[in-house]
This record gives C-alpha cells, sequence and structure tokens, in this order.
C-alpha cells in the first residue's frame, strides 16, 4: 500500500542497472502475487491443513521478512521486482491466507462482513501511518537502511500478531476424521462469475494511483515531495472508516441493501472521483488531489469490504439450491479475482503512461502523460459494479 513512496524515491535517486520503467510494476505485482496465489493456499488451509494454519502463517512472516532484507541488497532492477514484487508477496499471503480463514470461522453470516470490514481497516491505518516514516527513512538514510529497517518492522509486529487469532476448534476437530472435500457447486452458477469479473475490473484499475499519484503531485502538479506524501496518507486514511463502514452496509438489518447495490456505490462513486478530480487537477492544483486521494480512498478502499456481502448472498443462494458451500474457499477465490486485476493493471500501467508521453498536450490532469492512466482508473472503476446492470436486467426479464 505504500510502494508510491518508494516508487517516488526509486524516481530520484535512480542508482540501479536496468530500466527505471521496471519499478512501476513492483507495487501492483505485489498485489497481484498475493492475491493470486490466495485460492491456492485457501483451499490448502481450508480443510486438509486447517490445524497447521498458525505454523503457515509464522513461515509467511519469516519469508517477507527475509525478502525486504534481501531487497536492501538489490543492485538491478529485477532484483527489487524478484524481493519487493514477488517473494515478500508470497510471504504476506502465507499470513493473510490462514489468519482470514481462521477469522472467519470465528464469526457468523450476521457479522461476518463487518469483521472482515474491521481487520481490512487495519489494513488501511498501517497504509495511514507509513508513508510519512518510510519518506523520513528514505530521505535520512536511503532505501537500503530502510528496507532493513522495515524488515524489523515487520518481524516485530506480524509475529505477535498472527497468535492473536488462532484456529477454530471445529477445523482442528476435522483432522480426526477423514477430511470432506471442498463443495464447488458455486462453480455451476452465474452469479459467482458477475460478481469475480466486476472485481476483477475494478481492482485493476484501484492499484493504479497508488502507485503513480506521488509521482503525478510531485511531477506535474510540482508539488513537494512532502506533499505528495501526504496524498498518499489521505489516499488510505478513509479506507480505515470505509472499510468498517461497507462492511457495516453489507450487514445491516435496518436499512438492507443487496450484494449488487453496495458494490456500485463503491464502484460508481470512485470513478466518478476519477474522471471529475484527478482528471480536472492541473499544476498547483492541490486542492482538488486532495480531495481525490479522499474520495477515492474512500469509496475504492472500501471496495473489498463488500465481499462479505456478497458471501452472503452466494451462500443464502446455495441453501436455496440445498447445496453446500465452503465460504472460506468461496473468499480465497475472490480474493484471486482480485489478484488478476492488480497484475492486469499493472500491465496496462506502463504502456499507458508511455502513449500519453507520446500525446500530452497540457492542461488539465487528461492532457498530461498521466491522461490515459486517469481515464483507465476511472473506466475500470465503474465496471466494478457492473452486477446491478445484471441484476436490473433480470428484474426487467421478470416483468
Amino acid at each position: 500500500m505504500n510502494y508510491g513512496v518508494f516508487q517516488e524515491y526509486y524516481s530520484d535517486n535512480w542508482t540501479l542497472q536496468g530500466s527505471q520503467e521496471l519499478t512501476g510494476i513492483i507495487g501492483t505485482t505485489s498485489n497481484g502475487v498475493m492475491y493470486l496465489s490466495m485460492p491456492f493456499l485457501f483451499a490448502l488451509f481450508t480443510k486438509r491443513w486447517a490445524h497447521k494454519r498458525q505454523t503457515a502463517a509464522l513461515c509467511g512472516a519469516a519469508l517477507a521478512s527475509i525478502s525486504f532484507l534481501l531487497s536492501s541488497f538489490s543492485t538491478h532492477v529485477w532484483h527489487l521486482v524478484a524481493t519487493q514484487g514477488v517473494m515478500a508477496a508470497l510471504g504476506c499471503a502465507l499470513i493473510y491466507s490462514p489468519i482470514t480463514l481462521s477469522l472467519g470461522e470465528w464469526f457468523t453470516t450476521s457479522n461476518r462482513a463487518v469483521a472482515y470490514g474491521v481487520v481490512l481497516s487495519c489494513k488501511n491505518i498501517v497504509g495511514s501511518a507509513c508513508p510519512f516514516l518510510l519518506r523520513i527513512l528514505l530521505d535520512r538514510y536511503g532505501f537500503r537502511t530502510t528496507l532493513r529497517i522495515w524488515t524489523a518492522i515487520a518481524a516485530g509486529t506480524s509475529i505477535p500478531a498472527i497468535f492473536l487469532i488462532p484456529t477454530h476448534p471445529s477445523s482442528i476437530s476435522l483432522n480426526t476424521h477423514q477430511t470432506p472435500k471442498i463443495p464447488w457447486h458455486f462453480l455451476k452458477h452465474r452469479t459467482f462469475y458477475i460478481y469475480s469479473v466486476a472485481i476483477i475490473l475494478q481492482s485493476s484499475g484501484y492499484g493504479i494511483p497508488q502507485t503513480y499519484l506521488n509521482t503525478y503531485a510531485h511531477e506535474v502538479t510540482l508539488l513537494s515531495q512532502t506533499s505528495a506524501t501526504l496524498l498518499l496518507t489521505l489516499f488510505n486514511i478513509p479506507g480505515i472508516i470505509a472499510s468498517a463502514f461497507f462492511g457495516y452496509l453489507s450487514d445491516n438489518k435496518h436499512f438492507p441493501l443487496s450484494a449488487t447495490t453496495v458494490t456500485s456505490i463503491s464502484a460508481v462513486s470512485s470513478a466518478l472521483s476519477a474522471f471529475l478530480l484527478w482528471g480536472l487537477a492541473s499544476q498547483g492544483s492541490m486542492t482538488l488531489l486532495v480531495l481525490f486521494s479522499i474520495t477515492f480512498g474512500f469509496f475504492a478502499g472500501g471496495y473489498s469490504a463488500t465481499w462479505g456481502g456478497v458471501i452472503n448472498e452466494l451462500e443464502l443462494e446455495a441453501a436455496q439450491r440445498n447445496e453446500a458451500i465452503d465460504t472460506g474457499m468461496l473468499y480465497g477465490l475472490l480474493n484471486g479475482a482480485r489478484g488478476i486485476g492488480y497484475v492486469s493493471g499493472g500491465l496496462a500501467g506502463v504502456p499507458l503512461l508511455k502513449a500519453g508521453s507520446m500525446s500530452s498536450f497540457g492542461g488539465f490532469g487528461y492532457g498530461t502523460t498521466y491522461g490515459p492512466l486517469i481515464i483507465f482508473t476511472g473506466i475500470s472503476s465503474v465496471f466494478g459494479g457492473w452486477g446491478l446492470l445484471w441484476k436490473w436486467k433480470q428484474v426487467l426479464h421478470l416483468i
């Protein structure tokens, strides 16, 4: 979430061998690898290896810490891609997957979305606090020492936290009998694919501002490094509230909203902020960029918290069809869809930036090198809510 700070530092202090442009894919590659590996990890730790969840999470913490340490010795850009983009991501996925499975088992369908939302809010707390810390460390010590300090922070916080969420007794008891098979009935039904495609599209644009907003603010709007770092902090702070808020919207019983409605609120609102705020930002327009960071960070940052409602809807459909469903495995597959989106967005970002450099004509954000990235972010975000169109089509068909 804080890779944008490193991206800006690498841009201004390039000392490595290889193409500097490749640093633009590290952040999205990291997110992509982490989320793409989750379906496989969720499948492993849902039933068969449930009793090894904490051990796996501890191995993940060790892998992530070692990866950050190795990254500090990088001499070529591909070293950064391999350590920060791939190895550290796998380590984080090994922490997140088994622990999230255990978390989901401790909560019922009535409050599961809120529980996921609170956990995702903690992610945003880190994303809000760390940009300035990393900026100070990078300016004072350089990226090598900063990564070594980050290694100690990652190990010192993740390892104790793993023990806070033990494996649910029901999962441990399964290992004394024959391990049940994971039910895959939901793969036969359209609803799962509607939401998966929406997640892929939304995620492909979500990682773009995280990677490029810092450099955009510094290069195009000519803001100071401190102001550019502030934007990344403002991008993450709203997610603290948004994740819990959208989790509550998905679970609330007073004004029940469908999963498609909640995802559409997040998707359409974040798309509008990209088109109307980032796209219209011009040189020196700090106000618009601050508003964009806050609004996009809130609505797009809360999108993944809507998945609790998606899972509840799929669980209800399975019950109506008298089919079994494994919500942990389902959550892993939704994360996998997000990984596809992250990787797609990262791969698209580099050629879009090149296209902008060949056709930039000044003016607002649309007329700069980053214009194609802004348009891509807005379009992909709005399609994150396309499930609502599918619902309307079903209703009109019935009429």
